[in-house]
C-alpha cells in the first residue's frame, strides 16, 4: 500500500517539502485549498491565521478527491500558526474521521520561529492518536533554501521508507 501526503501551504514552504518527499518516496500528494484564501502578507497574515488556528476553525475546502482506503499511511504537512497546525488540516480530518481510523501517521511542520512540537501534539489529539511514527521540523525550507535543508528533508523522506 502507498503513502499519501496531505498538506496545506500558505507561502510554498510546505509544498516544497511535499514535492521533495514525493520525489524520494513516490507518495501521492493531496494539497488542501481553502475556499477563502488566508492573508499571506503583513499583520493580517499573522492575526487571521493565528486566530483561525487558535479557535480551531474548520474552513470550507475546495473540492478534492481521494480514496483513503488505498493508503496505509498519511503524512501530514503544515506551516505552524500560533503553535498549532493549520485549520485546513482540521477540516480534512473532520471530514474523513472514519476513514482515517487504523491508518499510520507521520507529520512534518514548516516554521520560521517555534511551536512545532506543540502543533504535533495538537494534531495527534485531533487524530485521536498518541503520537506519530515520524515527525520533522523544517525552518523556512523554500524561503531560505540550502543544501543542508534539502538534506534534512531527504533524511526524513528516507526514514519514511523504513
Amino acid at each position: 500500500m502507498k503513502d499519501l501526503i496531505v498538506y496545506y501551504s500558505l507561502e510554498g514552504n510546505t509544498e516544497y517539502v511535499a514535492d521533495k518527499i514525493r520525489g524520494e518516496t513516490g507518495a501521492d500528494v493531496l494539497k488542501l485549498v481553502p475556499k477563502k484564501a488566508y492573508h499571506d502578507k503583513g499583520f493580517a497574515k499573522f492575526f487571521w491565521g493565528g486566530k483561525s488556528a487558535v479557535m480551531a476553525e474548520k474552513p470550507a475546502l475546495e473540492e478534492y478527491k481521494v480514496e483513503l482506503d488505498e493508503y496505509e499511511r498519511i503524512i501530514f504537512g503544515f506551516p505552524v500558526w500560533a503553535s498549532n497546525f493549520t485549520p485546513p488540516l482540521r477540516t480534512f480530518i473532520t471530514e474523513n474521521a472514519a476513514k482515517l481510523k487504523g491508518k499510520r501517521f507521520a507529520a512534518y511542520a514548516c516554521q520560521s520561529g517555534a511551536g512545532a512540537e506543540k502543533a504535533f501534539e495538537k494534531l495527534a489529539k485531533c487524530l485521536g492518536i498518541n503520537g506519530f511514527e515520524q515527525t520533522a521540523v523544517f525552518i523556512d525550507p523554500k524561503a531560505r533554501a540550502s543544501e543542508d535543508k534539502d538534506a534534512q528533508i531527504a533524511a526524513f523522506a528516507i526514514s519514511l521508507k523504513k
